[in-house]
């Protein structure tokens, strides 16, 4: 069983769906689908929005090692995606010598501001934790007393491991920033990220890979004779 955390906001609860979606359809394995979703984690996660905190889940996505009972690999991933292969695939990457395994982005935006009016920040390792592979076994610290208190910077920084060599890669295809990372053919693309903002927004309703995500949602919908 594949284990797979997604961030939950209701403002982008059809994006959650939606990437749902794309991961069932696709999946070569069984999968097991949790949003991280604040309503139901109010016993676990009490600390206030921060000012620069763009979704509800910018620290609790850090309590999924929790929710699997620090047992076993367990896969986080923003809603604002859109898986385009295999997640098996991703989930064949696991590698016990590390505690989690991301994209390496280099991201460095230049705008101030995203969605609905949400600050725009610049910090090192940005984006590399909107989707991980995560050794929960090695995942301890990430208590919900740690994720509640910890700076922002310290959680996505990942400062809450003891060196660098515990981060390990993944392919860049299953992190592709929209409108950010040069444009490609969709079959070279495993995962494409609406990081600024997805076309459910009115504002980004032509953005990059925008009618792929709009066509996914219209599969998504259908009921009826094939």
């Amino acid at each position: 069983m594949i284990r797979i955390f997604i961030g939950y906001d209701p403002r982008e609860a059809v994006a959650f769906n939606v990437l749902s979606h794309s991961i069932q359809v696709r999946s070569s394995q069984p999968v097991a689908i949790t949003p991280i979703n604040l309503s139901q984690l109010k016993a676990q996660m009490w600390r206030g929005r921060a000012g620069l905190q763009s979704t509800e889940f910018s620290f609790s996505r850090f309590l999924t090692p929790y929710l699997c009972n620090y047992d076993g690999w367990a896969i986080f991933m923003d809603c604002d995606m859109l898986v385009l292969d295999d997640i098996a695939k991703l989930w064949d990457f696991r590698d016990d010598k590390f505690t989690v395994q991301c994209v390496k982005h280099n991201h460095v935006p230049k705008e101030k501001t995203k969605f609905l009016n949400q600050p725009q920040t610049v910090y090192e390792k940005k984006n590399w934790s909107s989707v991980m592979l995560l050794n929960c076994n090695k995942c301890a610290i990430l208590t919900p007393e740690y994720v509640n208190t910890a700076s922002g910077l310290e959680l996505h920084c990942f400062r809450w491991l003891s060196g660098e060599n515990q981060i390990g890669a993944i392919p860049h295809s299953w992190n592709h920033l929209v409108d950010y990372d040069p444009a490609k053919p969709i079959k070279e693309i495993s995962n494409l990220h609406y990081t600024s903002g997805g076309p459910y927004y009115k504002e980004y309703s032509n953005c990059g890979y925008a009618d792929v995500w709009k066509r996914e949602r219209e599969y998504m919908l259908f009921a009826g004779k094939n």
